[in-house]
């Protein structure tokens, strides 16, 4: 059965600082040893979690895109994170899945996190992305997503035994005070899911002045933590196993008693 190696990147951000993020994402890019196949970047990689769409916010041809584009082809790897993206005179939170021969899926953040306003000033999306990638399907969601579960709610398993994705994979700007929810929801997304859990944090004072603890993750369908790292930057390397996960869904066939529902 496949595997797929993830490679995760918890990093300081240069506040609002474009030039500065992508200069600093390539090189950490770059220095990663091991054969990877998906390098993932923290929520709003290029600006930190800013409330200023209106001056930093890019179109889908505009410099940030074009870097992850480069980037992914130059070092043979799909590269994940999100951006601010402008379109139709609409503001978006946006995670970008690269692929290296430049081609790409998107999903626009669906729950605007009211707290900080970013309800005020992003629109929210309304569609998931399952991205697929040798026979992986990777559901791909953005911070303050983790805290609404039925947005990442698993399908009944289907006839033939499938589940809807393989891998639930968050992007974020989650601050420390608040890091007993991030690391309580990641691992309950991955036990009710019947799935891997990917969660990517930045560390580090944001321009407001909230501290990031990191605490990126990766937890196991039984959710047992495999990854966690807290208060520094790191890059992590890691290869998951798809059999790995279809023995647990075949040991413990959970989802086959799940609810079906449908999202509006």
């Amino acid at each position: 059965m496949s595997t797929l190696t993830f490679s995760l990147i918890q990093t300081n951000l240069f506040w609002e600082n474009k030039q500065a993020n992508l200069q600093m994402l390539e090189e950490k890019i770059n220095a990663i040893k091991e054969k990877t196949e998906v390098v993932v970047l923290p929520e709003m990689f290029s600006t930190g979690f800013s409330m200023q769409p209106e001056k930093f916010a890019e179109t889908m041809d505009g410099d940030t895109i074009n870097w992850m584009k480069k980037v992914a082809a130059n070092k043979k790897v799909i590269v994940t994170g999100s951006l601010i993206i402008k379109e139709n005179d609409a503001f978006y939170n946006r995670l970008i899945w690269m692929l290296p021969n430049g081609q790409y899926g998107y999903y626009n953040k669906r729950h605007c996190f009211a707290y900080a306003e970013e309800d005020k000033h992003y629109t929210p999306g309304n569609k998931r992305l399952i991205a697929q990638v040798k026979g992986w399907k990777i559901n791909l969601q953005i911070c303050y997503d983790l805290r609404f579960p039925v947005w990442a709610r698993q399908q009944k398993a289907d006839a033939d035994n499938e589940a809807e994705y393989d891998v639930l994979l968050y992007v974020a700007n989650w601050p420390e005070r608040r890091n007993t929810a991030w690391k309580t929801l990641l691992t309950a997304r991955a036990i009710e899911n019947q799935c891997y859990v990917i969660g990517v944090n930045r560390v580090g004072n944001d321009g407001n002045n909230i501290y990031h603890s990191g605490d990126s993750m990766v937890i196991n369908p039984l959710g047992e933590v495999m990854y966690s790292k807290a208060h520094e930057e790191d890059i992590f390397t890691i290869i998951l196993n798809r059999e790995d996960l279809l023995n647990i869904r075949s040991k413990f066939p959970f989802l086959n008693d799940a609810d079906n529902f449908k999202i509006v």
